[in-house]
């Protein structure tokens, strides 16, 4: 696994991938996690730091916290259920700028209303923060909800892109 750290608005980001000839800069991306995020990986001794292998993942994210970016064209190597994917997809599909509940995530990909706990489960499992938007769903009173890099940085994220709260 390749890594690289740097800072940002929200803190040291860490960022894991692994080599890829098909994606942009040569590295498939992992994994994007913030200082004290709930699951977030940890460099392991077998980890080689590469910060040149993140080079155009990190112009893509720097501009996005610029103002100068809206979405990332970047590739991803991320393992999930059925399930975590259609939820992940239908994250992707969330505009920049927009908001939706965990309700309406989960009528998007057709789960019946029983399955918002699961679709919430999924949204915590994301190992992409940022990079796929979970910070987008807030709760169907419009209220901040769960984030795993905590709701100071959700709120930041929301109010960097003028989204609705």
């Amino acid at each position: 696994m390749l890594y690289t750290d740097f800072d940002s608005p929200l803190g040291r980001l860490l960022l894991t991938g692994v080599p890829s000839a098909t994606a942009p800069g040569g590295t498939a991306i992992a994994s994007l996690s913030v200082p004290g995020q709930k699951n977030a990986p940890t460099v392991e001794p077998d980890w080689r730091r590469e910060s040149a292998a993140f080079a155009e993942a990190r112009r893509q994210i720097e501009a996005y916290f610029a103002g100068d970016a809206q979405d990332f064209t970047l590739e991803y190597t991320v393992q999930g259920t059925e399930f975590r994917r259609k939820v992940w997809d239908a994250l992707d599909a969330v505009p920049y700028g927009a908001t939706t509940s965990y309700g309406a995530l989960a009528a998007r990909i057709g789960a019946p209303r029983a399955a918002v706990r699961a679709v919430g489960g999924a949204i915590g499992a994301n190992p992409l923060l940022v990079l796929r938007p979970c910070h987008r769903v807030i709760g169907a009173d419009g209220s901040l909800t769960g984030y795993a890099g905590g709701l100071e940085r959700k709120r930041l994220l929301l109010a960097l892109e003028n989204a609705p709260l």
